[in-house]
């Protein structure tokens, strides 16, 4: 199975990266977090990836030049200013009629690969999603009167679950991508929603995604303990 990995996005809340670098190639440890995030696939024996690149994405194409292992790596241009579906849209010729894997390029996670694969199968599911509870930027607290009755530091949200990535597709799914404007986490998954085809493999470990230069520094130092 193939690997895509969504890495054409302008990553503007990392302005300080960013000006210079696409968000993927911003380095946690010295590697950049698309690899750190291809490791976790390959781990699991998934090797055969593509970058759906966009901004700045000659800086994608030049550092895979270099071979890394034995992966296989196709860096694709899809577009400056394409939407999420609309680069998955492109890429569909790469892809044929297999079932994919598909993710974002700025999202790290312990999961387990082939159980997401298995229960996506076992569903017959042709989106499968992998729901996350993120981490609490805030300590929570609950008041009575004036009292703090309950104070609990950062954690987990307790509340729903979000879109964490790690998707497993089918590729029916093209029949749900209009163009390059198509926004995935819009029409798509909800249209599969509403028919019943959208599954969630919920994933309570880690997970963390890079967003800003906060997240950066917590992520260096997390994730070499993490993996």
């Amino acid at each position: 199975m193939k690997v895509v990995i969504l890495a054409g996005g302008k990553g503007s809340r990392l302005s300080e990266y960013t000006k210079k670098i696409p968000k993927p190639m911003v380095t946690i440890k010295d590697i950049p977090i698309i690899v750190h995030i291809m490791r976790i696939y390959a781990k699991f024996g998934y090797k055969d990836f593509i970058i759906a690149a966009g901004f700045k994405s000659k800086i994608i194409k030049s550092f895979f030049k270099k071979k890394i292992s034995d992966w296989k790596i196709d860096v694709v241009d899809t577009g400056l200013n394409s939407m999420t579906g609309g680069r998955v849209k492109r890429l569909k010729n790469l892809l044929k009629d297999e079932r994919f894997f598909l993710t974002y390029g700025d999202g790290v996670a312990n999961i387990n690969i082939k159980r997401l694969l298995k229960f996506h199968i076992k569903n017959k599911a042709t989106a499968t999603l992998t729901a996350v509870r993120p981490p609490a930027r805030f300590g929570a607290i609950i008041i009575k009167g004036k009292k703090v009755k309950m104070f609990r530091e950062k954690s987990i949200l307790d509340q729903g679950w979000i879109n964490g990535g790690f998707f497993v597709i089918e590729p029916k799914i093209f029949k749900y991508l209009k163009n390059d404007q198509t926004v995935f986490e819009n029409y798509p998954l909800t249209k599969l929603g509403k028919e019943k085809k959208l599954y969630a493999y919920k994933h309570k470990s880690f997970w963390y995604c890079m967003d800003t230069i906060r997240d950066k520094e917590i992520l260096e130092k997390k994730l070499t303990s993490i993996f």
